[in-house]
């Protein structure tokens, strides 16, 4: 694992997790999102993630098990496990955070922008999303690092995914906490903060698994991210998709991003 990949590696995770700071600029100078656009983004991610998930992810991983173990059967056995496994870490996270305030939970900005909450109000809903999309920003960080150390160009494919779906969870912060203290500033920076989980994620599991790598360990944590990107693209970004717009959209833009993955994973294979 050289130094180069590894920076390479966490520039991509940096860029993925701030993308939240788009959102909250959109939130700021556009009238309206274009929730059409929003809702095929949103399934071209999930469309991204779950092939690349299950076609590359899974199958590098039950690779790397089976060059550790001599049983085929029994790498092919920890690598489901694995997957599972990650889908269980995910799914706690979410349950352990509140429905309020849980990103997966996303109201639509007309619902944000009702001027008649309270302001303390408001402003409690933007700390708790900022800190509910900090916790579920962590793994995917982890995802996206250990995808682009394994493979540059899958690391890239994943990192894209993840900052299109981030821009939403940067409105999601940014609007009611301008709309309680009335500064852009303030609101920008909670939601700039939460996507730097993306980052620290990827710096954290680098410092703890460096030194303990090895083709099983790999194997095993490779596999628990295809777990946990298969529990996002199902539980957040689907559901979300077809909230900002019509049941074809985001199965359309789902369906491209499969074909956008293939394509691109049948060209630099």
């Amino acid at each position: 694992m050289d130094l180069q990949t590894v920076l390479f590696a966490f520039g991509l995770t940096l860029f993925a997790g701030l993308s939240t700071g788009i959102g909250s600029a959109l939130a700021f100078y556009t009238k309206k999102t274009n929730e059409t656009f929003l809702s095929v983004a949103l399934g071209f991610s999930a469309g991204v993630m779950i092939y690349v998930s299950l076609i590359e992810i899974f199958v590098k991983a039950r690779a790397s098990l089976e060059d550790h173990f001599a049983n085929g059967q029994f790498a092919y056995l920890i690598t489901t496990v694995s997957f599972f496994g990650g889908i269980a870490l995910i799914a706690i996270i979410d349950k352990l955070v509140p429905s309020a305030e849980n990103p997966h939970e996303i109201h639509d900005v007309s619902e944000m922008n009702d001027v008649d909450k309270k302001k303390k109000a408001l402003l409690r809903m933007g700390l708790f999303s900022a800190l509910a999309i900090a916790i579920h920003n962590f793994p995917e960080g982890l995802a996206t690092f250990m995808s682009a150390i394994q493979d540059p160009t899958l690391g890239i494919s994943i990192a894209i995914a993840i900052a299109i779906h981030n821009v939403p969870e940067g409105i999601a912060v940014s609007v009611p906490v301008f709309y309680a203290t009335g500064s852009k500033r303030k609101a920008f920076m909670y939601s700039f903060l939460s996507g730097l989980a993306e980052p620290v994620g990827a710096l954290i599991g680098y410092f703890i698994l460096y030194n303990v790598l090895s083709e099983a360990l790999f194997g095993i944590v490779f596999a628990s991210v295809a777990g946990i990107m298969v529990y996002i693209s199902l539980d957040e970004l689907l559901p979300t998709a077809e909230k900002y717009g019509k049941h074809h959209f985001a199965i359309g833009g789902l369906i491209a991003g499969m074909a956008v993955m293939a394509i691109s994973l049948v060209l630099f294979a």
